[in-house]
């Protein structure tokens, strides 16, 4: 498109990169905001077995490992989560296949480490 005086004007083009740009930021947006929401139910999830590993043992003992271990283990899996849902929801498959993995892998790493496992309910006699 040819202005009045010969210049060339850009101004359809850019509008549809502006455009485009917007739907990306709000893409990204919202993926940030399924992480987040990923991360805060796993932490929600992690306190009822946080309270019991730390303050709930025998005698006044904790389980620390479920701080060091299981905290992360948990956020990490809550962030995964939410990654692989929103790859699914957005249709984009490889990716999601990737989170199921990543979050496989950690389930995997917190069962063997028993990441999750509070203090004994009783002392050594039991």
């Amino acid at each position: 498109m040819r202005a009045a005086s010969g210049a060339t004007v850009l101004w359809p083009a850019r509008v549809t990169t502006i455009m485009e740009n917007q739907g990306e930021a709000v893409r990204g947006i919202a993926g940030c905001l399924a992480a987040s929401l990923g991360g805060v139910a796993g932490m929600l999830t992690w306190a009822p077995y946080g309270r019991r590993g730390i303050f709930g043992g025998f005698e006044g003992e904790s389980e620390w490992n479920v701080l060091w271990l299981g905290f992360p283990v948990m956020v990490l899996g809550g962030i995964t989560a939410g990654i692989a849902l929103f790859a699914l929801l957005t249709g984009k498959w490889r990716l999601a296949f990737g989170a199921a993995a990543l979050l496989a892998g950690l389930a995997v790493f917190g069962l063997a480490f028993d990441v999750l496992a509070g203090p004994p309910l009783c002392g050594p006699g039991c």
